[in-house]
């Protein structure tokens, strides 16, 4: 099937993911759609996360995508199990990938989890975690600070190191940590300053390689994988500025086919 594969995000950070989509499934066109006129969703209320990611749903529903991935871990807590249940294509989140991969790294039986003040909040990782073993010890950590940086482009250098120094000091306290899962898909986008702040002795996990396996296998079992061989073009939607998302797409895509779109969140209300 040559239907798109649509992705949602609060704003760039599910770019990560789309990137390891193009990756692993390269005939596959996706659509991107990311809100970065309301980002950050993590201190919103979870009434006004499931209202925005509705409103991008129902846009990417008009553009006839044949599967949904939530590639946001705040509207993954919130929502997916919603969209799962009246949506009738395929909805896959990034939370459920992202612990599977902990779960395989880590040696010590802990492991620590950053994310946005409502992921932490929603315990959507660890109830994830500890679904796949029990015994597994946990420390969590809300960093507010992550997202706002990397939506301004600040990705690395002494700005962005101070602030992940600071952020993480406290969950750095627990020694027996060797594996950090991202719990936001901004975050990989600072993956190079985290793991120079924590160190080489811990993993540092990153949902979207999972999730675009996820992803792979789900098409499979639905059997509307793309066999066409026409390259596709992709398209990324934003709502808000499209100066500091045009950079990091280039950025992160370079030689890729796509071309970046823009859509009021106002209008979203009325699709």
């Amino acid at each position: 099937m040559e239907q798109p594969i649509g992705v949602i995000d609060s704003g760039v950070g599910g770019l990560t993911v789309v990137h390891e989509l193009m990756r692993q499934l390269p005939k596959e066109p996706l659509i991107y759609l990311g809100d970065t006129e309301r980002c950050p969703y993590g201190p919103r209320t979870e009434e006004e996360v499931k209202q925005f990611t509705w409103e991008m749903v129902r846009f990417l529903l008009k553009k006839n995508i044949k599967m949904l991935v939530i590639a946001c871990n705040t509207a993954t807590a919130f929502t997916i199990k919603d969209l799962q249940e009246k949506l009738d294509i395929p909805v896959i989140g990034v939370i459920k990938p992202g612990a599977r991969a902990a779960i395989k790294s880590t040696e010590s039986n802990y492991i620590g989890i950053i994310g946005t003040e409502g992921t932490v909040r929603s315990e959507a990782y660890s109830y994830a975690l500890w679904q796949i073993k029990s015994d597994i010890d946990l420390i969590s950590l809300a960093c507010p600070r992550f997202v706002p940086m990397v939506e301004k482009g600040i990705l690395d250098g002494p700005e962005a190191k101070q602030i992940v120094e600071t952020t993480l000091m406290p969950i750095l306290e627990h020694k027996k940590m060797d594996t950090l899962i991202l719990g936001c898909t901004h975050y990989p986008l600072l993956k190079d300053t985290i793991q120079e702040v924590v160190g080489k002795q811990i993993t540092v996990i990153s949902s979207s390689e999972e999730t675009a396996r996820e992803t792979s296998t789900t098409l499979d079992i639905h059997q509307i994988a793309n066999e066409s061989d026409r390259m596709p073009l992709h398209q990324f939607y934003a709502t808000g500025d499209l100066q500091i998302f045009i950079e990091i797409t280039q950025k992160i895509f370079k030689d890729s086919n796509f071309e970046v779109l823009t859509i009021k969140h106002a209008d979203l209300h009325n699709v």
